[in-house]
């Protein structure tokens, strides 16, 4: 059986939330595979509208296994809160429905003051963006051999080992940041109380997934962010702090990589950002202002305005190959609807060179100015088309060049929040 990828595709926002959704139903199980409850996923389904951030999305679909991998950092009070919120929806989410990895690093309170106090302390220029809740520090303590794991609740006396482990590496920080030293005995009180809400769903996940792909099902990875955020290859340093491109699925939870048959991109059909860092095609008129309110461009978890602009294709372009993408689901055509004239973003200029991709240097990519095609637009309405023969002629058009642009063919192509509103052109999970 296939087992497919989700990634975004430019700087997330980019619709995974309907896609997963769409594609969990044909999926057997939902592993998340990197990022924390900085991401946000809005889901309806029959008019309710569910919005997850540590959860996979695949938790509101019966009779899945949904799973949190390695890859993930993890805030156990905002996981329980979740859980608490989206059983009052209605769904069922037990140890037999959701497996948290073992071995998973915990996001504590500490990581979150952390966060906000270097975001405050930054000059002008020198701000990431971040959301405040501590996943970079998270990450940090990761890589620096300090994190608290999900498997370490279990045991009070390593718990308190690496609490104090962490502790010699955070104080100094918080001193020279002007805070308080960290409260052991509280934060020691406060993971050994979570401990028993957390620890019914933790279980050796690498162990689980490969018997079951062995067995025959179909999992579904599921990446939050998009891969222009990825640490090494995104916009840095205006990125997240883990890798978001499709290769991490397997380390995110335990797999091999010949374990992934299909890599699904996810692509909105112009482009759009949070927070600071390079954009080539943002929109400062109203054209920008259109497509913001048109496409309801404020985040699930900050509620921060998008900035938006044109479809980027040299941008989706690079993703597509550093994810290895297979075909993208195309998301928010209805957005476009009624515009004389569309943009896309074929290169960019830098000191009078042309360049078909984006450089890494941050002082190239701030004075890249982009190279444009026109394209007309059109009058009638794509919303909640199902089919080719519903989408207006310049529609098509819009979609087939973008194929050929980023040289990545389209297999779903969604035009509303509603998931059955998606023209299927290629099933992923086809054998």
């Amino acid at each position: 059986m296939a087992n497919v990828v989700v990634v975004g595709a430019q700087w997330g926002d980019e619709g995974k939330g309907k896609i997963v959704d769409w594609l969990s139903e044909r999926a057997d199980i939902i592993a998340r595979f990197q990022g924390g409850h900085n991401a946000g996923h809005t889901l309806v389904i029959n008019n309710q509208v569910y919005k997850l951030n540590a959860l996979p999305s695949g938790v509101v679909r019966g009779g899945k296994l949904s799973v949190i991998g390695n890859g993930v950092v993890l805030d156990p009070w905002h996981l329980v809160n979740e859980i608490a919120k989206i059983r009052e929806q209605g769904v069922d989410i037990s140890p037999e429905t959701l497996m948290i990895a073992e071995n998973t690093p915990l996001i504590l309170p500490i990581h979150g003051e952390l966060d906000r106090a270097r975001e405050e302390a930054a000059s002008k220029g020198t701000k990431i963006g971040t959301t405040g809740r501590g996943i970079g520090p998270a990450y940090e303590d990761k890589v620096g051999r300090r994190s608290i794991r999900v498997a370490d609740l279990a045991d009070e006396a390593t718990l308190e080992a690496r609490v104090d482990r962490a502790l010699q590496h955070h104080d100094p920080l918080r001193k020279g940041l002007g805070i308080e030293p960290v409260d052991r005995e509280r934060l020691l009180n406060d993971l050994k109380a979570i401990a028993k809400d957390i620890l019914p769903y933790a279980g050796p996940v690498w162990k689980v997934l490969n018997e079951q792909r062995k067995a025959g099902k179909r999992i579904l990875f599921e990446g939050a962010q998009g891969a222009l955020l990825d640490i090494d290859f995104g916009t840095y340093p205006f990125v997240t702090s883990s890798n978001v491109i499709a290769g991490q699925a397997a380390t995110g939870v335990g797999i091999g990589p010949t374990s992934i048959d299909y890599v699904l991109g996810i692509v909105k059909a112009y482009t759009t950002r949070v927070g600071e860092g390079p954009f080539p095609t943002e929109l400062l008129d109203e054209d920008g202002n259109r497509l913001g309110t048109r496409g309801h461009e404020f985040g699930t978890v900050t509620g921060r305005k998008r900035r938006c602009g044109w479809f980027d294709a040299a941008l989706v372009r690079q993703t597509c190959a550093t994810s290895g993408v297979t075909g993208i689901a195309f998301t928010k055509l209805d957005v476009l609807d009624g515009f004389d004239t569309l943009k896309i973003c074929v290169g960019y200029e830098l000191d009078g060179e042309v360049l078909d991709y984006l450089p890494f240097a941050a002082e190239d990519q701030a004075r890249c100015t982009p190279v444009y095609e026109e394209m007309p637009g059109w009058s009638e309405s794509t919303e909640g088309a199902r089919s080719w023969n519903d989408l207006p002629a310049n529609a098509v058009k819009y979609v087939k060049r973008v194929e050929e642009l980023i040289d990545c063919p389209v297999a779903l192509l969604s035009t509303s929040p509603e998931r059955d509103d998606t023209i299927l052109v290629t099933d992923p999970f086809a054998d």
